[in-house]
């Protein structure tokens, strides 16, 4: 399986954040406007689905079970099996016109999300980057984003990716991060898309060190080397890919989620499978997902 092959025909309206629990061998991923949480069992086919009824931009899993999540209403808990959900903090209150969008868990047991434009504006740059710690403190990092994206980091910790999807950025910022604080600093361009087709959206990192993006509108996924240069491109068979994720029993697979009938952009026809998980075996390993610790 070494081109994209759609494994979940799911018609979401914004497929995003998929996330690979090792522990339960399923993949986690959200329908952002639809407020929908979901769990894949890849061997069964079986998809099950929770509905938070409002916007949801991504969420990590808690060391002490359950997950959080970044949403139109702030950061919450939420367990998937009996649904419940506990709000915590609200960064963006407010706000009606911001919501929280890409985010994950880091490897120090922070997380970290960053807000948008509710609808996206594309002259919008009042976006927040924040930071989430165990003990529910919220730190706000980065502040003049349009659509925050992208978030990874390098294998040891100490390097954190984020992007800006909006046209009028288009880039991949690398920063120097500190696992146990959870600090940041020395910004510095990685990469941008300006010559690329499409622009970054989510992302992951791979057990070598390389950045994989989604290049939504670009049809394709591009992997970054740990230089910024590009190692490769691989088509995919919709427009609008909007995160990857490593996952299989041995995080060799990657999963790639996209966008359906929803986005700030318009559609190309002849997509039917556009809003669907796509799945392919690019010869590298993944990275086990970090946990939220609180």
């Amino acid at each position: 399986m070494t081109q994209f092959e759609c494994v979940l025909d799911a018609h979401a309206a914004v497929g995003e954040c998929p996330t690979w629990h090792a522990g339960e061998q399923r993949l986690y991923w959200i329908d952002s406007p639809t407020g929908r949480i979901n769990r894949f069992d890849p061997v069964t086919g079986k998809n099950e689905t929770r509905d938070l009824g409002y916007h949801i931009g991504s969420f990590a899993f808690r060391k002490t079970g359950g997950l959080i999540a970044a949403t139109q209403r702030g950061f919450c808990f939420l367990d998937f099996d009996t649904g419940l959900l506990d709000l915590i903090s609200d960064p963006e209150s407010g706000r009606n016109d911001l919501t929280m969008n890409d985010g994950r868990a880091g490897p120090g047991g922070q997380f970290f999300a960053g807000s948008m434009g509710f609808p996206i504006r594309l002259d919008q740059l009042d976006g927040t980057f924040y930071r989430l710690d165990a003990d529910g403190t919220v730190t706000a990092l980065v502040g003049g984003m349009g659509t925050s994206n992208g978030l990874a980091f390098s294998p040891d910790g100490k390097t954190l990716y984020h992007a800006d999807s909006l046209p009028c950025v288009q880039t991949i910022w690398a920063w120097d991060h500190d696992p146990a604080s959870g600090g940041i600093e020395n910004r510095r361009v990685f990469a941008t898309t300006e010559e690329l087709a499409g622009r970054p959206d989510g992302a992951c990192v791979d057990a070598e060190g390389f950045y994989w993006s989604a290049n939504v509108d670009g049809w394709q996924v591009v992997r970054y080397a740990p230089d910024g240069s590009i190692d490769r491109i691989l088509a995919i068979p919709v427009q609008k890919p909007s995160m990857p994720c490593f996952g299989g029993p041995y995080l060799d697979i990657l999963y790639v989620t996209s966008i359906g009938n929803g986005g700030s952009s318009p559609m190309a026809e002849g997509q039917p499978q556009a809003g669907g998980i796509f799945a392919c075996q690019p010869g590298v390993k993944g990275l086990p997902e970090p946990f939220f610790a609180g």
